[in-house]
């Protein structure tokens, strides 16, 4: 993302000015509610610990496609991030990145967001951390950690990158099959490598690459009941693996350029467990104006839980416009709940409501 969209920060230890609104997370809901949050003329930032925005569509699958966003037949997840960043910046926004929270204050009438190294003065503040921080898990076998970076990728960020090249990947659900489908055009080879011949992923993408698998043209394998058990390598660069049958006890080569563990990841509200929020099992519960349970505290998109939640980028968006519309009248009691049309927005140099 240029900076033309967005002020960006990396961490550096300062304390900031405060803001009205703090949008905890960068995903697509927390894109959202800062775009709205300057729509309601209120000010806005976004501290996220990951290194870019976009949140799980950055980090996990910018090359898929999502299907139910409305107004699109079908967008990559990296351009929805670009649109949904775009529009945010028609307000200035800063996004704080690679900021890990750890501590919320109050400070008479306000909060003050506490990370490893700064603090957020803020009035309000909106939690869209989707599943809260995650990490992808990492393989179990040791031979595998000094491979990492170095032959082994548990995100892929440019299947480009891939092109021509024999690939690894190891994992049984929908990131693994997702990329053994994305991939195989791009690459030399797959071979998809898993502990069961029980799969978690979509059922249409498994039947895609099981029928990739059977058919004869030899660049796509599956290898169910095998496990990582050995990497091989020449001159320093990685060329291969040995992958153990689990139930023959028996081992085999592979060859490969690149390894792809896709074995799902670990995630973690972290502090936020501790501010009094009403939670239940690393999701807050909020209600429908979205309060949390602590006054001038809402939540929104995949962290939230409530009767009939559904975990949508959709649901997020108006969750998100929910949220903002009552922190800004919690702040500005004079402006109201509801913010009319937008189609008639002085904002947006159109004849005010």
């Amino acid at each position: 993302m240029s900076r033309e969209l967005a002020t960006i920060y990396f961490a550096s230890e300062m304390t900031h000015e405060i803001t009205d609104i703090t949008v905890i997370g960068g995903g697509p809901t927390g894109l959202f509610a800062s775009f709205y949050t300057g729509m309601r003329g209120a000010t806005a930032r976004i501290v996220d610990a990951l290194p870019q925005l976009g949140g799980q569509l950055t980090a996990l699958y910018p090359e898929k496609y999502i299907f139910d966003v409305g107004g699109f037949t079908k967008i990559l997840a990296k351009d929805l991030v670009k649109a949904l960043t775009e529009q945010a910046a028609q307000f200035p926004f800063k996004a704080h990145l690679n900021q890990n929270v750890t501590a919320l204050e109050r400070n008479d009438d306000h909060f003050v967001l506490v990370t490893e190294t700064d603090r957020f003065p803020t009035r309000a503040i909106v939690i869209a951390a989707g599943i809260g921080a995650f990490s992808p898990r990492r393989l179990p076998q040791s031979c595998a950690e000094p491979w990492y970076g170095r032959g082994i990728f548990d995100r892929v960020s440019d299947p480009e990158e891939f092109r021509g090249q024999s690939i690894v990947i190891i994992g049984g659900g929908d990131s693994a099959f997702d990329w053994a489908q994305q991939l195989r055009d791009r690459a030399k080879a797959v071979t998809l490598v898993h502990r069961s011949d029980k799969y978690r992923a979509h059922g249409a993408t498994i039947a895609d690459v099981q029928a990739a698998a059977s058919s004869g043209e030899g660049r796509t394998t599956l290898l169910p009941f095998h496990e990582l058990h050995d990497v091989l390598s020449r001159d320093g660069k990685l060329t291969g693996v040995t992958v153990r049958d689990v139930k023959a006890k028996t081992t085999r080569d592979v060859d490969a350029d690149v390894v792809l563990p896709m074995l799902g990841f670990h995630s973690d509200i972290g502090a936020l467990a501790e501010w009094g929020l009403n939670c239940e099992k690393d999701e807050i519960v909020v209600n429908s104006l979205m309060e949390t349970g602590r006054p001038g505290i809402y939540a929104a998109g995949d962290i939230t839980t409530y009767p009939g939640k559904l975990k949508l980028i959709a649901t997020g968006f108006g969750e998100a416009a929910t949220a903002v519309n009552q922190a800004v009248h919690l702040i500005y009691p004079e402006k109201k709940v509801n913010p009319g049309h937008s189609s008639n927005m002085a904002i947006f140099g159109q004849k005010d409501d």
